[in-house]
């Protein structure tokens, strides 16, 4: 198939699949990463993000990262990353419980900052034309106490939303394919998301690499994210999702 009518085939499937989304939210993601080899097995990168929400109307957060990949192995590598993340967190009520019709606390929409780190280990097969990974993350998010954002009804008072530190284990399976005398290579991925206290989160993704040359990559992607609690602290809902990429590798 030629390269650009593959791609005007997936676009058109991967924006017209928002109008069957019923009642789930729909968003874009664009990210922007960069990667430098420092040694035969070692390696630098930074990315930068950026996601919108509510049908893209709404921007949901922004974020900044730094990581290092050692390669221990031809199949197998180990990572460690660092990420400041913007958060635009959704306005919340909660409602008195003798009287479902009066308020007893209201946070307005505010942005946060948050801290997150993280250590990865990713073990990899080659099948032919087809590859096969598996990684498992560990992750840990602090989000700093943010003075007087909440209002108590009852006291007649604004509260602090307080600090609270979140670890989550995501395990992510991924398999690729090389078309053979082609710069666009399919992808689909699953990642499941443990947090503490049972939560959980799922995210579904498939889309396509396009290698311009070996330093410029594009990505695009479709994902569907389901979340199993409606309290979820990052303020995910189940989504459909469009992301847009580039990486750079110098």
């Amino acid at each position: 198939m030629h390269t650009k009518h593959f791609l005007s085939t997936l676009l058109a499937t991967l924006f017209a699949l928002p109008t069957m989304a019923g009642g789930d939210d729909f968003g874009l993601w664009y990210s922007l990463e960069a990667s430098k080899r420092l040694a035969p097995a070692w390696s630098l990168g930074a990315e930068a993000e950026l996601r919108t929400r509510n049908n893209t109307k709404t921007l949901d957060r922004w974020s900044l990262g730094l990581s290092v990949t050692f390669k221990a192995t031809p199949w197998l590598k180990a990572s460690a990353g660092y990420t400041l993340l913007d958060n635009h967190n959704p306005e919340k009520i909660s409602w008195q419980d003798d009287e479902p019709n009066v308020p007893n606390k209201w946070t307005p929409s505010y942005w946060g900052l948050r801290h997150r780190c993280n250590v990865s280990l990713t073990g990899s097969v080659d099948l032919g034309r087809f590859g096969l990974s598996l990684r498992e993350r560990w992750q840990y998010t602090y989000r700093p106490l943010e003075k007087e954002k909440k209002y108590d009804v009852d006291n007649d008072e604004w509260d602090d939303v307080k600090s609270k530190g979140k670890h989550a284990l995501r395990s992510r399976l991924q398999v690729d394919y090389n078309i053979p005398k082609c710069k666009v290579d399919p992808f689909a991925n699953v990642e499941m998301f443990n947090y503490q206290g049972g939560e959980r989160k799922m995210r579904y993704q498939a889309g396509v690499e396009w290698k311009l040359s070996k330093q410029h990559v594009f990505q695009l992607a479709y994902r569907y994210q389901t979340v199993n609690n409606d309290d979820d602290d990052d303020g995910d809902t189940n989504s459909h999702l469009i992301g847009l990429g580039y990486k750079f590798k110098f």
